[in-house]
């Protein structure tokens, strides 16, 4: 296969890692103010506190290999988002800091818990719309990027951010109906309900505008013999979408999560079909912006190591915290 085709499945296998596992958390910071000050929202932090920083790892990696696999496209993505990966990490930045500091500054919990919330919701938008302005398509000329400060605020990006937070809700919601019990659980799945219905109708609503976007993107999943190949994705997408909604209401714990984690595969898997072969659409294609075949070769060895033992590692910090979140905490 293609060296570059491949190390186009490692950043979507990235980013897909990073925005099932820190989405999550995310969410459980997006819900947060739901729960009631004390018990509910001291056990629903310490679901994830052993995991959510290991989490950021898939971004690290993400972005990381984008620069050195990918480097006009990073070239280009980064300018024309500025405002929005600043505010991203910003948030990131308040959410991490929010996090240790509500349990070691009890005097100031309500504001702490406040950042915790505000810096989840300002991430999970700013994601969101990054990847809208990124669908929508940037201006690029002679290699750099062309447009202005402000081209990835539009009705779009806002629709892909919106579908982003009620994403992450859904996914930190049906995360506390595993790892929750008593009114906790039955909190969070009543939650789980209203994110799995906001998710799936903004999910259907980026989908037909996309067809509206970009006529290219129409032909695609509009036109023979490019449907036969595009329409599995909406038709399990759907599937998916009636077996979620149909375990919260059957009160199952582990499978409402796994079926959203299926719900976003196929969600990405749609963004996939959409943007193939693009990196940055219009017109910058993964191999027009692909690093040099040796610099690939190299990294790819570095990745052959690194990523098994990031797996490993994950792996077993879910498994030595598996289980219900009872009142003692990790803190």
């Amino acid at each position: 296969m293609d060296l570059t085709v491949i190390w186009a499945f490692i950043i979507a296998f990235a980013v897909f890692a990073y925005v099932v596992m820190d989405g999550f958390d995310l969410g459980i910071g997006i819900l947060f103010p739901t729960f009631q000050v004390g018990s509910e929202r001291d056990r629903a932090m310490n679901s994830i506190a052993p995991v959510w920083d290991g989490n950021e790892t898939w971004l690290v990696l993400g972005g990381g290999g984008l620069m050195a696999a990918f480097p006009l496209a990073y070239a280009v993505i980064l300018p024309a988002t500025y405002p929005l990966i600043i505010a991203m990490l910003l948030g990131l930045v308040f959410r991490g800091v929010a996090f240790e500091y509500r349990w070691r500054d009890p005097n100031h919990r309500q504001f702490w818990d406040a950042a915790f919330t505000g810096g989840s919701l300002i991430a999970a938008m700013a994601q969101g719309m990054t990847l809208g302005a990124l669908l929508q398509g940037i201006e690029v000329v002679d290699r750099a990027y062309a447009g202005s400060w402000f081209d990835w605020l539009t009705p779009y990006t806002l629709l892909t951010g919106l579908g982003t937070v009620a994403g992450y809700a859904l996914l930190g919601a049906t995360w506390l109906v595993w790892k929750l019990d008593g009114t906790g659980q039955a909190k969070a799945r009543q939650l789980g309900k209203i994110s799995a219905l906001a998710t799936i109708l903004l999910m259907g609503a980026v989908s037909l505008y996309n067809l509206v976007l970009n006529a290219e993107y129409a032909e695609r999943w509009m036109t023979a013999p490019e449907i036969y190949f595009a329409a599995p994705v909406p038709i399990l997408t759907a599937i998916v979408a009636v077996a979620l909604i149909r375990s919260l209401k059957a009160e199952r714990h582990s499978k409402p999560f796994w079926l959203s984690l299926a719900l976003f595969f196929f969600g990405m898997a749609g963004l996939g079909v959409t943007m193939w072969p693009y990196v940055v659409p219009p017109g910058v294609t993964i191999w027009d912006a692909a690093a040099p075949e040796k610099s690939q070769i190299f990294m790819l060895i570095g990745v052959a190591i690194t990523l098994p033992l990031i797996l490993a590692y994950t792996a077993w910090a879910y498994w030595v915290f598996r289980g219900k979140v009872g009142d003692e905490g990790y803190h």
